[in-house]
Parts: structure tokens; sequence; C-alpha cells
């Protein structure tokens, strides 16, 4: 199965995160992982989104989940560190001067309450003190970034991955909806915030114009807003009519106001579109009786929207909560319940993937949920399939919003056919016929043969050229379908050699010299890789972006990161000074070692290193007294809260940590510090009290 087919239809485990083992937990937090990873480019990169917003916050949900339960294996890599995608290829890329956040997403009243309790305690805020918050609709739509010079439009950038997004600006100054110019007295600098969206109207108009002239159908308004607006010819752009909202603040020169309503109100003076039904209130009753209210205008609203967003208003109080990389910690995003419906389920196959993860998928018959057919739903694992007993002919509940594949939500008992027999999962695997394994404690079922096994080879190499690996243009999976099916490709260095087989390219369907060309011109272009890339790229199992991020850092260069990790070395020291990098645990220090212990992989890795120039990631900049240090905070602060302090030492460079250990750089002493003030003692470590602190970071 397509790595894409099998974390499209990922869907998280049910397991009570109680009963279950850290290696399980482990197992299902790099699934959850991968999974987001891939929706994330979808929806963000690609406009192209595969799942409902409901299994995808379930997924979110259940990360999170996992990691409250399990806080030592959260990953380098784990979705509540990453926002969106890369920025898509075709259009100049833009770098934030300000990141553009994700939200965090509650569901419950419950997650509301437990919002505005975790800000009060960030804040040290008494119960009485007052804190005001604001609601406002979650608009469908696309993330821009507008940045305005002396009241003049200059640029026009997507959130991309929030750091990096696409520079079009050339589209749009062609939106009536954006200023070009705007009124009254705006700072010099001010960029301005919000949603480029279509209305339902003019979505169903420009449908109705598609169709009739034989081109492509939009599934929804939010994917004809994200599609007209990244048209090569502005003049598209221009055609077709979409509409913003601002709702928040980048860079700005100067302040337009000290809350965020007030900042709304001061947008609105110069010329933006600001959204009628957003609120300020006191609490979270009010929070939920504004979100009950929108909830009962949704469907008559001329714009598509799925949930509201809560947000502190004032903005000193946001600067001091900051983020947690990457959602602020002051708003939240209370999403609508999803869609449901019933259907048949007509077959289970069982597909595997890259780490040789035996993942079930339900074959439905087709149904429409909200004007979308939808046919797949995965079933996540054998003890999924064995908790909601779900068997083939089973009528069953599917959920769903927006353009998806559905999950089961559960199995309708009372119309079960006459004779159906439980679904017994294969212990071998169907690609290659090899023993698959569950270990003790583990959800998942896998294939035993590694990169012996076809299928595995093949999503190893597909993840290979993925988007956020070598994304090498013009090779994606189904060229890499159609070079391992020819023999042309069986490890990641055949690819920088297919230069050698030009003229059996040119012959394939599809390909003429040009095409040839072009992708032979991406491929060498990509032989200068970064590490981090790099690493990332070989598919190691629980290393996500950041964790490769983080080795990159650690080893400097691949042949040190080889040496560390040869087979012969201390199994122990190896362990340990894995675990010693921040945010690597035991589990993936583990998969690491297993990794590069395998001949196979080693010579695979030793090979492609022959047709590669890795270019070294960039150091952290040391412009902080703590950049680069680890510190560890112990006993009561009296200025600010621990969750305060610990995300100014980080947003300062430093790594703080859980405990004191030889490589801590300072502790920082509060009262009542205990063993951890003695420990340091013992081992030489810097102690200063929270006074000495703030005078060594500045205050």
């Amino acid at each position: 199965m397509a790595t894409e087919d099998r974390l499209a239809t990922l869907r998280p485990g049910t397991a009570d995160p109680e009963g279950m083992q850290p290696d399980a937990a482990a197992a299902e937090l790099a699934d959850l992982a991968a999974a987001i990873a891939f929706h994330d480019a979808r929806y963000h990169g690609e406009d192209s989104p595969v799942v409902s917003d409901a299994d995808y916050d379930s997924l979110v949900a259940r990360n999170r989940e996992l990691e409250a339960a399990f806080p030592d294996l959260v990953r380098a890599d784990s979705p509540s560190l990453r926002v969106g995608a890369p920025a898509a290829a075709g259009f100049g890329k833009v770098r934030h001067s300000r990141q553009m956040l994700s939200l965090n997403n509650g569901f419950s009243d419950e997650d509301i309450a437990d919002f505005v309790t975790r800000v009060r305690r960030f804040l040290s805020l008494a119960e009485d003190d007052p804190l005001a918050l604001t609601a406002e609709p979650k608009i469908d739509g696309l993330s821009l970034s507008l940045r305005y010079e002396d009241g003049r439009l200059v640029q026009a950038a997507t959130r991309g991955d929030g750091t990096e997004g696409e520079d079009v600006t050339a589209n749009v100054r062609t939106v009536e909806a954006v200023p070009g110019r705007l009124a009254g007295s705006p700072p010099t600098i001010l960029e301005v915030r919000g949603e480029l969206y279509m209305d339902r109207g003019d979505f169903l108009a420009l449908n109705a114009a598609q169709e009739a002239d034989g081109a492509k159908i939009f599934a929804n308004p939010r994917n004809a807003a994200a599609g007209s607006l990244r048209q090569k010819d502005p003049a598209v752009t221009a055609s077709r009519r979409l509409r913003f909202f601002a709702y928040s603040l980048g860079e700005v020169s100067a302040p337009l106001a000290d809350t965020h309503m007030d900042s709304l109100a001061a947008l609105g003076a110069m010329g933006f579109s600001i959204n009628p039904l957003s609120k300020r209130c006191g609490d979270v009753a009010g929070l939920l009786e504004i979100y009950a209210d929108i909830g009962t205008r949704r469907a008559d609203l001329t714009y598509d929207i799925d949930g509201v967003v809560y947000k502190v208003d004032r903005h000193d109080y946001q600067d001091r909560l900051g983020q947690v990389a990457r959602a602020p910690r002051w708003a939240l995003a209370h999403k609508f319940p999803a869609e449901q419906a019933e259907t048949v389920l007509n077959a289970i196959d069982i597909q595997v993937g890259r780490t040789g993860a035996l993942t079930p998928v339900a074959r439905l018959a087709p149904v429409t949920v909200g004007g979308v057919v939808v046919s797949n739903a995965t079933l996540h694992n054998e003890d999924e399939i064995r908790r909601k007993d779900i068997r083939v002919g089973d009528h069953v509940v599917i959920q769903r919003a927006g353009d998806v594949i559905p999950q089961v939500v559960r199995v309708l008992t009372d119309r079960r056919p006459a004779g159906s027999a439980e679904f017994v999962f294969p212990d071998s695997c169907p690609e290659c016929g090899a023993p698959a394994a569950r270990p003790e404690g583990e959800a998942i079922r896998r294939c035993t043969n590694s990169l012996d096994c076809p299928a595995q080879r093949l999503e190893w190499l597909k993840h290979f050229v993925s988007r956020d690996a070598f994304d090498i243009e013009g090779l994606g999976s189904r060229q890499i379908d159609q070079f391992v099916g020819l023999g042309w490709v069986s490890r990641p260095s055949d690819i920088f050699r297919l230069a050698a087989r030009r003229d059996e390219l040119a012959e394939l369907d599809g390909y003429g010299e040009l095409s040839v060309g072009n992708l032979l011109a991406a491929i060498e272009a990509r032989r200068n890789i970064g590490f981090e890339r790099f690493i990332f790229a070989l598919g190691i199992r629980q290393v996500g972006q950041a964790t490769a991020r983080l080795l990159a850092l650690h080893f400097t260069t691949p042949q040190a990161m080889l040496a560390a990790l040869r087979p012969d070395a201390d199994l122990e020291a190896t362990k340990a000074d894995l675990v010693a990098i921040d945010q690597v645990g035991e589990s993936m220090a583990a998969d690491l070692i297993g990794f590069f212990a395998s001949d196979g992989n080693r010579a695979a890795v030793e090979d492609l290193l022959a047709e590669l120039d890795i270019i070294p990631p960039e150091r952290p900049s040391d412009d902080s007294p703590v950049s680069g240090r680890t510190v560890v905070f112990t006993g009561t602060l009296s200025g600010m809260s621990r969750a305060e302090a610990k995300a100014r030492a980080e947003s300062l460079g430093a790594k703080v940590s859980g405990s004191v250990s030889a490589k801590t750089d300072f502790l920082v002493a509060g009262a009542d510090a205990g063993s951890k003030a003695r420990k340091a003692a013992e081992l030489g470590v810097t102690v200063l009290d929270e006074e000495s602190w703030l005078a060594l970071i500045g205050g």
C-alpha cells in the first residue's frame, strides 16, 4: 500500500493510556506524528485534504492525550511542535518576520474551562482578577499575511509551514477585499493577518462555470479560494470573487491598541473587513454562550466556518503567555462536531507501511455525507477491530466533516447479517509472507522482513522523495512505483544514477526530452541537501523533522553520526549519549541504534552519501547569555509561574531540562528548592536565585 493511503486512513487508537505500556504508546505516537504531518502537507501545502477536520482533530486529540499520559515520550517531531506544511513550489518564498502559528483545538465545555484555567495559572492570576477574552468565528479559508509599509501593501504571503510561506503578492493585489492602501495613519510597518475565503454563493457560481468549461470542479469553498489564489496568471485570481477577514497582527512598528478587540476596531477603520460576530466577554460561560449562538447561525452564514476561536484580549498578557512551538498559549479553537451517516462495510484490507505496520482499512459502500461521497476508513489496528467487534457485512456509522475519508464510529449490531464471522487479523505479511510480529505491549503488528519486504522498501523510497525529505520536483509516488517496477531503483542512491538512463526515460509514456531534462536537473539540484533533511529522509522509525534537526545539530556530519552509531560501539554508552539529546527518549534511541545496526541500512546510507554533498546545519544564534545552555528550574518562583519562566528561557535559546546532571549549566532555585539544589551543588553546577536569573537574561 502506498504511504499516502496508509497515512490517509490512519485513525487514533482507543486503548486507555493509563493501561498502556510505554513502548505501545511510543509506537502509536510515531504513527500519529507521521499521519498528522501527511495531512498538514495535504491541507496547507497542496489544498487537497483527504480527511475531514473532525478526523484530523481526532488524531491531534489522541496525540495530546498520549503526550499528557506519557510526557517523557513527547517526540521532537510531535504535531504539537509543528505548523502547516512547507511552501509550495511555483511561487517565491517569504520568511515571516514573526512565525504564523496554528491553533490548539478544544471540543468540549471542559476543554474550554481547562484553557481558561491554564491561562490564569500561567499568569498567576487570582480567581477574582479580571481576564477579558474574545470569541470570533473560525473561518474555513486560507491564512494570509499582508505587509504594509507607509500604508501601502508591499507583500502578501501564505502561512506555509509557519516560518516560510509563498509570495502571492501579485495575485493578492487583484483581490478587491484586500486594501492596496490603508486609510488613516497606520504605523510605518504593519503586518495584518487574516483569512482569505470564498462565499458559498460565489463558490457555486464558480463551479458551475468550471463545469461548463470542462475545467476542475472544486470540492469546497476553501479549496476554491486556495486554488484561485495560487494561479500563475493573476488575472484568473482577479476574475474570482475572493474575500478577506482580518483577525490578528504580525510585525508592527507601533502598537495599534492595548487589546485584541481594540486592534480589530483600528484595522476596521483602516479599511479591513472585521467579522461582525466577534465579541468580548469575561468568563467561560460567556465564551460558551457565544459558541452556541454562532453555532445556531452557522447554516445561515454566507461563508463556511468550522468553529469559534477564543483569545486572551490583552496584548501584554498574550506576550507573556507566548507560544508552545506551533500554537499560542493565549488562543484556542473550539471546533464544531462532525457529521455522521450509515453505510455497509464490504471488506477489510490489510496494507503494509514503511515501518512494516499492518494497517486494516475498511472498504465501505459509497455513501454521501454532507455532499461528499466517501468509501474508505481506517480501522487502525486489530485491537480496534476487536474492541468494536467490526465484521465484514456490518452496518456501521461513519463520521466526517468536509472532503473526507471517514472513521467508523460504531457498529449497528442489531442489523448484523446472520452467519457473520469475527475478523481474523493475519499473522504474516500479505505482501511478502514473512511473519508479522506484535511485540508485547504494542498495538501494532509489523512485518519482520524490514527492507527485504518489497512493500516496505517501496514505501521507504516514497518517503525519501516526499515533500519534507528530498522533495525532488517531478519525482513522486507514481514515478517511484514505475521506476521500482522497471528495476531501475531499489535504494535511494539509484535515484542519483538515473541520468545514465536518459534515453530509456525518454521512451516512457508521458516523458519527452524536456520532461526528462527537467527531472534529471531536479535530481542534480538535490545532490546538495541539508543534513537534517538527509536524516529525515532515511525514514528511521520515530525520527521526524524536529528530531532530525536535533540529531543534525548534535552530530554535525553524517560521518560523525555513522561513527557514533556503529554496530560495535558500547550499546549502553551510545544509548546514554542519544538520550542526553534534548527530546530524545529511550524508545527513539533504540530505534536509531537498531537502524544503523543493520548492515543493509548502513550500506544504503554509505552508498547514498557517495552521491551527495551534505550541508551542515545552521547553529542557533548566540545572541543571549543562555543560548545553547541547559537550564533547570526548581522551587517556587515569586515573579512568574514556572511555566512562564521555562517559556522565557526557551525563547532565549536555552534548553530547559527537568533533571540536574553534569551537563546542566544553570539551576534556577526558587523558594523551597530541595534535592535538585543539593545535586547541583555536588556536581558544581552554577546555582542562581530568581533575582540573579532575571539579571542574567535581562529581566
